[in-house]
């Protein structure tokens, strides 16, 4: 349990660093597209290999494809309410057209952290470690909405101890969601893990396809594509060597 809280307090504290790194200057919105990029080709990486490979070994095919299929239109559901909320749209792109942009990137960074950080909590539990490729796409793939959120409750207004209280919150939030999945992974029969497995990965694929790749592509341009093979390559190493 200590380690699982280590783990998840390291990968959310970057939910905390990118709310700092707003505060320090003005980042263009390349800058911040490259890091999104990054972190998308990770996760890519991170569902491939640490989810569904490892809820098939586990699990079977059967359960791991009902979790995929759950965890994608629970995260669709939660996606849509949190756009209906706001007035905005649905994912990152949309989040910024909302009502109140930086609270509603805050909300939407607790809604992708929960099925990544569970994750980490899972594979504590069941490898008796961290991945460090999982932990790497999960630290990455926080920052730029961190950044993008801290910038637009900065600009509203809102003061900088307030606006650290919000993602302290969040982070936090992600925390209890890796000792969630630790938890679960430690008891659970191999048919639930697959489901789990399955679960974070339908949740997180419909993240990266609704909010991280159109965010990077509108960013960077041309470049996303590159920047993406390079995070998932990375990842990909640190999983066969990790």
């Amino acid at each position: 349990m200590g380690a699982a809280l280590g783990w998840g307090a390291l990968a959310a504290s970057s939910l905390i660093i990118g709310a700092l790194l707003a505060f320090a200057r003005h980042w263009p919105d390349k800058q911040v597209g490259y890091v999104l990029a990054f972190g998308a080709g990770a996760l890519i990486s991170a569902v491939s290999f640490e989810l569904v490979e490892e809820g098939v070994n586990v699990g079977g095919g059967d359960s791991t494809a009902i979790g995929l299929g759950l965890g994608a239109i629970v995260y669709f559901l939660a996606d849509g309410a949190l756009a209906r909320r706001h007035g905005g749209g649905r994912g990152m792109p949309g989040r910024k057209q909302s009502s109140g942009p930086g609270e509603a990137l805050a909300l939407g960074a607790f809604l992708d952290g929960i099925p990544e950080q569970m994750v980490l909590g899972i594979s504590v539990a069941s490898a008796g470690g961290i991945s460090a490729a999982l932990l790497v796409a999960v630290f990455v793939s926080n920052l730029p909405e961190a950044i993008g959120g801290a910038s637009d409750m900065h600009e509203s207004g809102m003061d900088r101890q307030g606006i650290l209280r919000i993602w302290a919150g969040v982070a936090t939030v992600c925390v209890l969601a890796t000792l969630s999945g630790y938890g679960i992974a430690d008891s659970a029969s191999g048919d639930l893990l697959a489901i789990v497995n399955g679960f974070a990965a339908g949740a997180l694929l419909v993240l990266l396809i609704d909010s991280l790749i159109p965010e990077a592509r509108e960013k960077t341009g041309t470049t996303a594509g590159l920047i993406t093979v390079l995070g998932f390559a990375v990842a990909a190493g640190l999983s066969q060597t990790g």
